[in-house]
C-alpha cells in the first residue's frame, strides 16, 4: 500500500478514486503512566510513556486505514492526514484519514 501526504504519487497515474479512507483509535492514559509522567514533568525532558502510547495509537489508526482502504479496493492512499481530539478528560481519539486510489505506472 502506497500512502502519501501529497496529492499525487511520482512516476504513478491514479486511475480510479475509491473515496475517503479513516481509521481510528480512542486512548486513554493509564494511572501509572501519569505517575511517571509527573515526575518526569518535575525533572524536564521527554515523557516517554506517552510519546510511546501516541506512537502506537497512530500505527493503530494507520493500520485500520489501510484495511478499509483494501476493504474498498485502493491500492494506495494519497493526502494523508492526522488529526486529534480530546474525547473526555484523560482519553483521546487519534484519526488518520485520506483518499483512497488506485494507482498505476505511468
Amino acid at each position: 500500500m502506497l500512502i502519501t501526504t501529497t496529492d499525487e504519487i511520482a512516476g504513478k497515474r491514479i486511475v480510479k478514486v475509491v473515496g475517503l479512507v479513516r481509521g481510528n483509535t480512542i486512548r486513554a492514559r493509564h494511572i501509572g503512566r501519569d505517575i511517571l509522567a509527573a515526575l518526569r514533568n518535575i525533572a524536564g525532558g521527554e515523557i516517554v510513556e506517552y510519546t510511546k502510547m501516541v506512537a502506537e495509537s497512530r500505527e493503530q489508526s494507520l493500520d485500520r486505514m489501510i484495511a478499509e482502504a483494501e476493504a474498498k479496493g485502493a491500492n494506495a492512499v494519497v493526502c494523508l492526514r492526522f488529526t486529534t481530539n480530546s474525547m473526555m478528560d484523560g482519553a483521546a481519539e487519534l484519526l488518520a484519514y485520506g483518499t483512497g486510489v488506485v494507482v498505476e505506472d505511468e
